[in-house]
């Protein structure tokens, strides 16, 4: 009987489901809310990603490094960085001392777009920063406070 009671106080209930449902819908809201910002400098969702990767990167960025953070088939990668260099917003640059290397990074167009777009979700993230908190603070609480590894 007390393994029983132990097994229904760690199923979720109406309010964990109703608190999942709210998040998820928070979240997809957010990518909307970007893909638009994305759109309004002319860059797609994907492009604004590979910019992030780029200037938030401590090392130079490779393709095969893009490919990894954005999740992606290094082709995929390869075709997402071609579009990027012929729109103008970054370019390849060889490594001096091994030219098989080689580091993508921003034009000043490009960092100006980025830029542009990087104050715009910056803005927006602070807005909705509060509830994202609450869901935080909820999901530590329902696990227990104890962090999942992924």
């Amino acid at each position: 009987m007390a393994s029983r009671k132990a097994k229904q106080a760690s199923e979720p209930g109406a309010a964990d489901y109703e608190t999942l449902a709210a998040w998820r819908y928070s979240l997809r809201r957010f990518l909307v809310f970007s893909d638009t910002a994305a759109a309004s400098v002319g860059l797609t969702q994907q492009q604004y990603l590979a910019m992030l990767v780029i200037k938030a990167s401590r090392v130079p960025v490779t393709v095969g490094l893009l490919a990894e953070q954005l999740m992606v088939k290094h082709h995929s990668a390869v075709g997402l960085v071609d579009r990027m260099v012929e729109q103008g917003l970054v370019r390849r640059t060889q490594n001096k001392d091994d030219r098989r290397k080689v580091a993508i990074t921003f034009t000043a167009r490009g960092a100006r777009a980025f830029a542009k777009l990087a104050a715009v979700q910056r803005r927006e993230l602070r807005r909705i920063g509060p509830d994202l908190a609450r869901f935080m603070a909820f999901f530590s609480r329902a696990s227990g406070g104890r962090a999942r590894s992924s």
